[in-house]
């Protein structure tokens, strides 16, 4: 269901709590990522514009409900601040008399970035008491933080029951291309996942066999597939638990009319480090001593001519361990298949975003999603929390 967008809404001169993702990397104090704070750009100047005073209200890393200075917001200020050429203010915690006198003192146009929300264990619990005071602080909800619309939280769910929800732009353009994928995707529409866990995409297989044309599967997620046709993965990475799952995956594939295929050739190697001794061989001769760290080239050639050739591309998963070099080949060679794909490409998962990011391939991509739990939630046909609060359209 469409949900009401922020520029569908009479925001001007309106005090907006504005629910943002800046669980952004930290590194010496300071920001080591600011992707999702440019992300969330778009809606911040558009409602600074319109006169609105901005509470800007996010969480960082599991603090648990307990305050960790390391988890302090002041270096996503700054950040911010730098971006916007423009000075933004913040408390040391997002609720209390500090916060509301921080937000009533707003000027029109004005931002302020509340203290972590995950300091006060009411947020990830969804407290009435303390969505309320969260609601305080202004008189209109926009949620622009897609990464997180999958928890049902106070600053998610809560807030959204007091004020008027609606959704940001970053959030509206999420739900419009992830919906698409869905709905009316342009064809061949070619998945390609890949990452550690089977388990934690099973619900997206099942989906995508139903939706898809093709279904290509790289990564670790592969070994308990292969493992589960009778072949030998040696010390691959395979979860405990999983085989009745795999052998899950392989009789839906089975039935489906979506071509579903898997690696061929795999990188091998004793170890999983910078300069172990490596090399390639075929998914049925993986030896014993040695574990896949990488898809093979014939497998790499494979997936990247189905994905060069489709309409529409989704990917979430790395194919190997991309951070070693001498296991980043396979990854690159998709990463650059799908910028290359002339169709609608949509990127999605952190690790997934790291990889053309730094392999520089992410201004080519049509849509790099911030929600990595989130995106594949909704791509399973689930309901998330945090959209379903928002005012339809």
């Amino acid at each position: 269901m469409a949900k009401r967008a922020v520029t569908d809404y009479p925001v001007d001169d309106e005090r907006v709590f504005l629910r943002v993702d800046f669980n952004v990397p930290l590194a010496g104090g300071e920001v080591a990522d600011d992707t999702r704070i440019r992300a969330a750009l778009p809606t911040i100047t558009y409602l600074s514009e319109r006169g609105c005073r901005v509470v800007l209200a996010s969480h960082l890393g599991r603090p648990k409900g307990q305050v960790v200075p390391e988890l302090r917001l002041a270096p996503v200020a700054r950040r911010l601040s730098e971006l916007l050429g423009r000075a933004v203010a913040t408390t040391d915690d997002c609720v209390g008399p500090a916060a509301s006198a921080a937000a009533a003192a707003l000027a029109p146009g004005g931002l302020l970035l509340l203290e972590n929300l995950r300091f006060h264990a009411e947020e990830t619990a969804n407290d009435p008491a303390f969505a309320a005071q969260l609601a305080a602080l202004a008189d209109v909800y926009v949620n622009d933080a897609f990464g997180t619309a999958h928890r049902a939280h106070a600053s998610t769910v809560g807030v959204p029951q007091v004020l008027p929800g609606l959704a940001g732009l970053l959030m509206a353009r999420e739900l419009a291309v992830l919906g698409r994928l869905l709905a009316d995707p342009a064809r061949p529409f070619v998945v390609l996942l890949g990452g550690a866990k089977v388990s934690d995409k099973i619900g997206v297989i099942e989906k995508m066999l139903t939706v898809a044309d093709t279904l290509l599967v790289g990564g670790a997620m592969c070994f308990p597939l292969l493992a589960a046709q009778g072949l030998e993965v040696g010390r691959s990475k395979v979860e405990e638990g999983t085989a009745d799952t795999a052998r899950a995956v392989l009789a839906a594939a089975a039935g489906s009319a979506c071509e579903f295929v898997l690696p061929t050739d795999v990188v091998v190697a004793a170890e999983a480090a910078a300069g172990a001794a490596r090399q390639v061989v075929g998914v049925d001769a993986i030896p014993a001593g040695e574990m896949g760290l990488d898809v093979g080239p014939v497998t790499a050639a494979a997936f990247a001519e189905r994905l060069r050739r489709a309409g529409t591309v989704f990917w979430n998963g790395p194919m190997g361990l991309f951070e070693v070099p001498e296991f980043a080949d396979g990854t690159r060679a998709v990463g650059e298949a799908v910028a290359a794909c002339p169709g609608v490409t949509v990127v999605g998962g952190g690790d997934t975003v790291s990889a053309v990011r730094a392999f520089g391939l992410a201004d080519r991509i049509t849509h790099v999603s911030t929600g990595g739990g989130a995106s594949m939630e909704f791509l399973e046909g689930k309901a998330l929390p945090g959209v379903e609060a928002l005012l339809d359209a």
